[in-house]
């Protein structure tokens, strides 16, 4: 029991956790973030109706790893091929539809459990207005094997309710 405390003490100082005190709808263990999650759901509120805002079926990874970095993207199902062939020759068209249907991020992140927040500090972004940012994310839920967290205002506009679940 004090291996596991030890080392469950050890990975919160790492990551800038800081105290963790755990509760029914929260993990119960730090270690439950850390690891790589796939998109379940990206659920944005606009003119008060929910919108999927990479489409059906889009397909997200997140990768949080213990010294806190991480990086997250989210391509949208069926975006068009490039006639061209060369992602740098794209029609105004096809990069239209490629930019807002895809996100990727990284940085650094850290989880307040006990106010239930997620900060990312953002170092690059396809959306470069979010270069240089903190972004915090309410946690609706985190355990082991599902992670959600909400957003004041997405980059398409509106709240979000972003949902991962464990990858397998």
């Amino acid at each position: 029991m004090k291996a596991q405390y030890a080392t469950w003490l050890a990975l919160l100082t790492s990551i800038g956790l800081g105290a963790f005190s755990p509760s029914a709808a929260f993990s119960q263990s730090a270690n439950d973030v850390v690891g790589t999650w796939t998109l379940v759901s990206s659920i944005v509120v606009q003119d008060g109706k929910e919108i999927d805002q990479f489409g059906p079926d889009a397909k997200g990874m997140m990768s949080l790893d213990a010294s806190g970095r991480f990086m997250l993207t989210i391509i949208g199902a069926g975006l068009p091929k490039f006639a061209s062939n060369n992602r740098a020759t794209g029609t105004p068209e096809e990069n239209k539809a490629v930019v807002g249907k895809s996100i990727a991020v990284f940085g650094t992140y850290s989880i307040n459990v006990a106010d239930k927040i997620m900060t990312f500090r953002l170092e690059t972004a396809t959306f470069p207005n979010w270069n240089g940012t903190e972004q915090k994310r309410s946690l609706v839920t985190f355990s082991e094997n599902e992670l959600k967290y909400t957003s004041a205002s997405a980059s398409v506009g509106g709240p979000a309710t972003t949902t991962w679940k464990r990858a397998k």
